[in-house]
Order: structure tokens, then sequence, then C-alpha cells
């Protein structure tokens, strides 16, 4: 038995259309689950890290991205024609399309510093286990702070004039696992410590780098380390050219498929610029789990 193909014509205003369909909108009424984080989306289908922001998506930990066209392609396996007959046709045969996206340049601001840390060092120190004089050695340097809004442990990168430039956020209740940059924030400027050995070691999260710190505390402050609040690379290599004592480089991302899929792409990378490195896996999830774990004996 042969299968035709059959020849979809779209016009070229039907082409637009689709391929300016809000993709937050789409996934709704396809019965997909997405979450509102800040002035984006995220889609919660349980293994993906896909960011939508109108009709644009980004995959965080394969960094690779496109419009509602593209996401149909590569989500639902469709081809061209077939994708654009899903997004006209996606909400009941109501097209649903987003202005064009103007480049806003949000102005950077860190959220407002709650007059006490109670709520920050019960979480960190109980909760999270992380060692006190590392907690402390942090908020010494303004690193670390919990804020005035919802009492969020704030977590502050720095550029080398000593200006901030990143701030992460996570939520210090444990009903809460907030967690999310703030606007503005640059990523490559994201949550790091400047030391003078030759090491450097890359984290996905603060806290798992908190974590490993309280682990291995015997003369941490001399190497260098970055959390990417993601499992971006730019920490990295802003650090490889602020730092150029640094010759070796740790990769340490979570021991799940994600993390170690970017474990090897960093890695094929920092190879490629003859950078010597080596990754480094937490036996359990990641690292703060590993920590706590450990703490209880398990």
């Amino acid at each position: 038995m042969i299968t035709i193909s059959t020849y979809i014509h779209f016009t070229k205003e039907q082409r637009e259309q689709a391929r300016r369909t809000d993709l937050a909108s789409f996934l709704l009424s396809q019965g997909e689950k997405v979450k509102r984080s800040g002035s984006e989306y995220e889609w919660l289908d349980g293994s993906q890290k896909v960011t939508i922001r109108g009709h644009l998506w980004y995959h965080q930990y394969e960094q690779k991205g496109g419009d509602a066209i593209d996401f149909v392609r590569r989500f639902y396996n469709k081809d061209y024609a077939h994708a654009v007959e899903m997004l006209l046709n996606g909400s009941g045969g109501q097209i649903i399309t987003s202005p064009p996206i103007e480049r806003v340049h949000k102005s950077f601001e860190l959220p407002q510093k709650n007059d006490r840390m109670s709520r920050l060092f019960s979480y960190l120190l109980l909760t999270r286990g992380i060692n006190k004089d590392v907690l402390y050695e942090f908020v010494r340097r303004k690193m670390i702070y919990e804020s005035a809004d919802y009492h969020n442990a704030v977590f502050i990168g720095y550029d080398l004039n000593g200006n901030p430039r990143h701030a992460h956020k996570r939520g210090t209740a444990t009903n809460n696992p907030y967690k999310g940059n703030v606007a503005g924030s640059q990523p490559e400027f994201s949550f790091h410590w400047h030391g003078k050995s030759d090491r450097f070691y890359l984290f996905e999260a603060p806290i798992d780098m908190l974590s490993f710190i309280s682990m291995h505390k015997d003369n941490w402050q001399q190497h260098s380390y970055g959390a990417s609040c993601s499992v971006s690379d730019r920490v990295l290599f802003q650090c490889l050219k602020d730092n150029p004592n640094i010759k070796k480089v740790y990769l340490c991302f979570d021991n799940d498929q994600a993390g170690q899929l970017a474990n090897k792409r960093i890695a094929e990378k920092l190879n490629k610029m003859n950078i010597q490195n080596e990754i480094l896996i937490p036996i359990h999830k990641d690292w703060n789990e590993d920590l706590t774990l450990s703490e209880k004996g398990d």
C-alpha cells in the first residue's frame, strides 16, 4: 500500500498567523500545563525545561529554540504542513496570535532586603544542611540575603568591579518550591566565587554549590565556583575570562539526564578549547541530597 501525502496550501498570511500563535494558549488548548515565571511561561511536561514567551520558545537544556511552527514540529513530531494546520486549528478553529515581541531592556534591581534573616538561616542551615561557617562567609560578603517581600533566599552575582549583575531567588518555605532569576539578570554573572587556585567547579544551583563546599570545606575559599541557575555555561566562560589562573574545570551538574547531557555538552566544548576538565557526579540526584542524606547516615 502506497501512502500519498496530501499537499496543503496555506496563504502567506496563514503561515504567518501560525508562526505567531501564542504558545502558552496553544498548550493549554491541548490539555498541557504551563506555569507563569515572570514575563515568561514554563511548559510543565515533566521532562523538558522549555520557557515560552509569546510565540517563541527556548529549550534550556539543549539551548535551542524557535517559533510556534518549530515548536509543533519538534515536540509534536509534525511536518511543516501539519504543524501549520494544527496551530491554525489548535483552539477550536480560533486563531490565537501574539503581537511581535518588543525587545525592552529591563533594568536590574535587587529585591529589598528584610531587616532579619531568620527564615533564610533556618532554611539553609536546618532544612538544607549548609555548613554554618560556609554560609556566614557568603552572607558576610553580601552575596546572600533574605528578601523583604516573600522571604526568599537571594543569591547575588557580582562583576569584577563589585556591581551586582545577577540575582537568583529561592523560596524558603518548605511548601514553596519557587525559584527564579530577578528580571534583568545577566547569566554570565550568576552566583559565583572567585578563588586563587587553578580549579573551578560549575553547578546548576546555588544550593548545590553551597552543599558541595560544605562537604569539602578544607581550603574551599582558594578555589573558584559558579552556579549557572540553569544548565548554561555562560558563568563558566565569564569566570575563565576573569580568572586566567583557572586551568581545570569540574562539571558538577545534577545526576539526571538533563544534567549529564549538559555536562557532556560543556565538556566537549572545553575539550575543543584544550581546557582540562572532569565530570563529578553526585551519588543521589544532586549535591544537596548527598549532603542531607549523608548527615542522616544514609
